[in-house]
């Protein structure tokens, strides 16, 4: 198990509901703050053994609850330092793997989303859908992105989720099990149903459509397959797109 998981094991933490995390930040020494913030989502200041974590009250529910699920990752990795998280570093996944910023959004996906509560769940769902994914989001009250960037990792589905502005990929997530150069393109096709959302208007589909993989990948031989596309926008006029590959991107 990872700390996170541990760490609601440990406080008898079994179901969703009770992830309450101004509750378990007291058990761990932190008192938490909700006030307005100019210019970022969260501060942490705390000693060796006890903390104050102030998080932006001007913000949505669900990212105030990511932002204090970072800051407990922050006072789990790096505790005694003065850190202030700006919106550009809590819930980015453009962050590398040795980011510290990513070490506490791990931690904060693993208390918010914790793998054994989470894969039980996904077991149940026969197929890769928005709406099921959404009611996953809204049970674990976190946001449809979180939620998506968990399922990829937890491998279950043969899934790539890719984050595009009207410029360029932003980011994308592989689930393990896909093979690597299964990397989605840098500009956005315009005959995917993505493009037509971003850059035409179109309203979201409500199940998933087929297109050639080639709108959406460009090694050689990706034109004889097919994949399945679901998108839904984001803020600052980016799509984020979740890609359901084929048995042949598994790789063996």
């Amino acid at each position: 198990m990872t700390p996170a998981e541990r760490l609601l094991i440990g406080l008898g933490i079994t179901e969703p509901k009770d992830i309450d995390l101004d509750a378990i930040a007291w058990t761990q020494g932190a008192v938490v703050n909700y006030k307005p913030i100019d210019n970022c989502e969260a501060t942490i200041v705390g000693s060796t053994r006890h903390a104050v974590i102030s998080i932006n009250c001007l913000s949505m529910r669900q990212r105030q609850r990511f932002s204090l699920g970072h800051e407990l990752g922050h006072w789990h990795h790096h505790r005694g330092q003065v850190l202030f998280c700006g919106k550009n570093d809590v819930c980015n996944f453009k962050h590398d793997a040795l980011n510290p910023e990513r070490h506490a959004d791990e931690f904060a996906s693993d208390l918010l989303l914790p793998n054994f509560m989470v894969l039980p769940r996904l077991r149940k769902m026969k197929r890769l859908m928005l709406i099921a994914s959404r009611e996953l989001a809204e049970e674990f009250d976190v946001s449809l992105t979180a939620t998506l960037v968990k399922m990829t990792v937890l491998n279950h589905f043969p899934m790539v989720i890719v984050c595009h502005n009207k410029r360029e990929r932003v980011w994308y997530q592989a689930a393990p099990m896909i093979a690597p150069w299964w990397r989605p393109v840098r500009q956005l096709d315009d005959q995917t149903f993505a493009a037509d959302m971003l850059f035409r208007g179109a309203g979201e589909q409500t199940f998933p459509r087929k297109n050639p993989a080639d709108a959406w990948f460009d090694f050689k031989g990706c034109d004889r397959h097919m994949v399945e596309e679901q998108s839904f926008l984001l803020p600052d006029e980016e799509i984020l797109t979740v890609l359901t590959l084929p048995q042949q991107a598994i790789a063996h």
